[in-house]
């Protein structure tokens, strides 16, 4: 494909190296990765957290680079033309969005944004179009897919980089699938991954504490979510709409923050404690799901859905209010919530007896609600068990809030590692300890070994027990330094299990 004089349009450059060479040169593909360049693709300098990008041109070039796009002034000999530019991350936004022939603009984009339920929202939002008869393809924190029947494809974050990501909604176009629900979280917002994205739909589902390790402050967390407003099309002819969590109060101001030059802008609110648009009422949880009267714009409807959880009354509100917000049926809507039986390491049951749950909770709030959950469902005889940790190299001062969750809610607590990273595991378990005001050792275990917890944790219990493994939910891998070590928290309870049953 041949980009030629339209790359600088993309940006504003400061410096361009070889202009003639420059125009008369096709390009292959982009990469900020100089280890997966390819011969003819263009390679964007980016600086990261742990490692910049501009000392990697060297390496891109030799894999064969033919232009390199960076934010520093690059030496005469480097081997191919480069454009100096003041934001590398936002060039790459532009640069791959002119490259895939802006496929934003060809679909209909649902970004979906927040703390927790992000994933969930997305799933749900993909089984009501499909419901409807309208293909969906869904990209998120389990990967990516054209359609519910498919397997996912691998992802590396939550929201790929520039050009993956236009890479893969091209890929989408062409299929003709004119669906899109994607996950958008804050770093994407925040480092320019989704800037070229024409969004029709923007779902925003609550606003907890995660993440301050990057964005160091709530109100920078917040800023960095609310500009998914700004991305939505501008076209008076498209639908477009937000779909806005009533009971969170970082989100009760977020109408007010809609670009004015947004036309035929649609507002839908969502809750169950305020006033809202789709409201859940008369909520009656059990074991095998949940039951409650929905009221919305077009009328009320009764739900009885299989998944359970007040969090869950959430996320299911959110993806009901995009199927009105689409101009869909309701019936329609409430009929694919009750097909879904849960949603990959979202709450998810592993075993009955005992009851066994396994869930992605590793924030504060999202502990909080997945335990909340979970004691109602304990018999009067039985036990609320919990096996968590917090990860390392993120946000230290959420670990203490977590162990006085646990042991506010829980009758067991087993503090162990999740993905420590590069931190000692024993520190990460002392920080989580430190919210803990009793440590009775008949209540609090430490087991820095997550198999042996996760062993302990069901061997040692009884049938009417209900054991929650918190933190790691659908990832089936354990990071210890820099290293990707094979681990699956359902695996290693369902090995467990057998030895109960022996």
């Amino acid at each position: 494909m041949s980009i030629e004089k339209k790359i600088i349009d993309c940006f504003e450059p400061i410096e361009v190296s070889d202009e003639e060479a420059l125009n008369n040169s096709s390009f292959t593909g982009i990469s900020q990765d100089s280890r997966k360049i390819l011969k003819g693709n263009i390679f964007v300098c980016i600086q990261g957290e742990r490692s910049d990008g501009h000392d990697h041109v060297k390496q891109a070039v030799e894999n064969g680079a033919k232009l390199i796009i960076s934010q520093k002034k690059l030496p005469a000999d480097v081997g191919c033309p480069y454009i100096v530019v003041k934001d590398t991350k936002q060039a790459m936004a532009a640069l791959s969005a002119l490259f895939y022939k802006n496929p934003s603009r060809d679909i209909d984009l649902i970004g979906v944004t927040g703390t927790n339920g992000k994933t969930t929202v997305t799933h749900l939002t993909e089984k009501i179009f499909e419901e409807a008869g309208i293909d969906c393809a869904l990209l998120g924190t389990l990967g990516s897919r054209y359609s519910s029947n498919e397997e996912y494809a691998e992802t590396e974050y939550t929201t790929p980089q520039a050009p993956e990501l236009q890479q893969k909604l091209r890929d989408v176009a062409d299929r003709g699938i004119k669906k899109v629900v994607m996950e958008v979280s804050s770093h994407a917002l925040d480092q320019h991954r989704v800037t070229e994205c024409e969004f029709s739909g923007a779902v925003f589902t609550n606003l907890t504490q995660d993440h301050l390790d990057y964005h160091i402050t709530m109100d920078n967390y917040f800023n960095a979510k609310s500009k998914l407003l700004n991305l939505l099309k501008k076209d008076s002819d498209k639908n477009k709409y937000a779909v806005i969590n009533a009971d969170d109060k970082y989100f009760t101001g977020l109408p007010d923050l809609i670009p004015k030059n947004i036309e035929n802008m649609k507002v839908f609110t969502y809750g169950v404690e305020n006033k809202a648009d789709i409201m859940a009422e008369n909520i009656i949880f059990a074991a095998n799901g949940t039951r409650f009267c929905c009221k919305t714009p077009l009328g009320n409807i009764k739900v009885k859905m299989q998944l359970t959880g007040m969090f869950n009354i959430y996320n299911v509100l959110a993806a009901i209010g995009v199927g009105i917000a689409e101009g869909l049926n309701l019936k329609t809507c409430i009929k694919a919530i009750e097909s879904v039986k849960s949603i990959p390491g979202r709450f998810e049951t592993v075993s009955k007896k005992p009851l066994v749950i396994v869930d992605y909770a590793h924030t504060p709030n999202g502990l909080e609600n997945v335990l909340e959950s979970a004691k109602a469902l304990v018999p009067p005889k039985g036990r609320l068990i919990c096996v968590f940790g917090c990860g390392g190299d993120r946000d230290v001062t959420k670990r203490p809030q977590m162990g006085e969750i646990a042991e506010r809610l829980c009758d067991k607590i087993i503090v162990t590692s999740d993905n420590p990273r590069t931190e000692d595991p024993q520190q990460i378990i002392t920080d989580i300890l430190t919210g803990i005001k009793e440590l009775n050792s008949r209540k609090i275990f430490v087991e820095p070994g997550r198999a042996i917890a996760i062993e302990q944790a069901i061997v040692n219990s009884a049938k009417d027990d209900v054991i929650v493994i918190a933190g790691k939910g659908h990832e089936d891998y354990q990071i210890i330094n820099d290293e990707k070590f094979h681990f699956d928290d359902k695996e290693v309870a369902r090995d467990a299990l057998k030895k109960v049953k022996k």
